[in-house]
């Protein structure tokens, strides 16, 4: 189905960012912790980078009560120090609109809007209404759950409220599947909502994508190859110690190793290569998602691994593998691929499998106190 083209009053990133190269780096820590904290890890990250906008979460919706909530409005002060030592634009998240009232009167150049307030419609005008009258620039995140129409919804509201200094924020989406990431990419919706609204800037977040920082720079440079504006990467001097998200954030040492490894391309041309480049992108999409599938299909070999140890059932199953080797042979053939080449190919598979259930079922018991 031929997606629909929106049409929303945006100014460009480039009038409102002067001076900003792709990628635009949003970094800092997941909270506000002190003011040393804050300082320290501004301060880390300007050795490297001249150009950046710090971010710091002040306010932090948490799930269930007494866990860390964010400083609040104290950290605002801590945030000015930041600006006025290294010069970085300044950007938090505001979720009511005492944020936006407060966020504003301290100087926060930018504003985002969370995953877990943008599934609210309600909560969005609330915020919309606030900013009506302002020149602030605002980044959606999508919502925690992968629904196109409640994104689109949010920077309508927003934009409708006379904000067109507008971006969007791509974390990923909430999902009840087990895989490598803390929330599924899911690229297709990202890229949908760009095709919808060319001009909208579109900004990853690997960290919340990832959940870890083992994959950081494999999601960010994906999204440089899908020509995303900016990244957005949680960063703490000290992760260890971080009082939220400690294992998604990097140091500053390490922001610096994973942006400078970028491959940044630029946009294909007309010229003859560009039908190559293109192919070759989508060789590497389809490359990337294989292996994606691969590492969630291990981890159920693991879970299966895991009841055949409770329950005493030995690893090697011969007509189940009999059955998956057929199964696929059939499908191989129906597609016009060459069946000894899904064989081998399954093959492999099927040994690590086996591999990794052998591993499970080799671990020694936990002995419970």
């Amino acid at each position: 189905m031929k997606s629909i083209k929106l049409e929303l009053d945006l100014i460009p990133m480039e009038q409102w960012l002067p001076g900003f190269e792709r990628p635009l780096l949003i970094a800092g820590p997941c909270s506000a912790e002190s003011e040393e904290q804050l300082l320290r890890t501004a301060r880390g990250i300007r050795s490297y980078f001249n150009r950046f906008i710090f971010r710091a979460g002040l306010w932090k919706p948490r799930t269930r009560p007494g866990t860390f909530e964010g400083v609040g409005v104290i950290g605002l002060d801590w945030m000015k120090r930041v600006k006025e030592e290294t010069g970085a634009l300044l950007t938090t998240e505001v979720a009511m609109p005492m944020h936006v009232e407060k966020a504003l009167k301290a100087g926060i150049d930018l504003l985002w809007i969370g995953a877990r307030t943008t599934v609210n419609p309600f909560s969005v005008q609330e915020l919309a209404e606030a900013l009506r009258g302002t020149d602030v620039p605002v980044l959606v995140k999508n919502p925690a759950y992968p629904d196109l129409q409640l994104w689109i919804g949010a920077l309508e509201r927003i934009n409708r409220a006379g904000v067109r200094k507008l971006a969007t924020i791509h974390r990923g989406f909430h999902s009840y599947q087990v895989t490598a990431y803390r929330n599924q990419p899911q690229w297709d919706f990202a890229l949908e909502l760009k095709t919808m609204i060319p001009g909208i800037p579109l900004i990853c977040d690997p960290s919340h994508i990832c959940g870890n920082t083992r994959l950081t720079f494999h999601v960010a440079q994906r999204a440089m190859d899908l020509h995303y504006d900016g990244l957005m990467i949680e960063t703490h001097h000290d992760p260890l110690r971080a009082l939220s998200d400690a294992r998604q954030q990097v140091t500053p040492e390490r922001l610096y190793e994973i942006v400078s490894q970028l491959v940044i391309r630029r946009p294909l041309t007309d010229d003859g290569q560009s039908r190559l480049k293109e192919l070759r992108g989508a060789i590497n999409e389809v490359d990337d998602e294989l292996v994606e599938q691969l590492a969630r299909r291990m981890q159920l070999s693991r879970q299966i691994g895991e009841w055949k140890k409770e329950n005493h059932v030995v690893v090697f199953q011969r007509k189940r593998w009999e059955e998956i080797l057929n199964r696929v042979q059939h499908l191989a053939e129906q597609l016009d691929l060459n069946k000894e080449f899904i064989k081998k190919i399954y093959e492999l598979i099927h040994e690590e499998s086996i591999r990794t259930q052998e591993q499970v079922m080799n671990q020694p018991e936990q002995v419970k106190v």
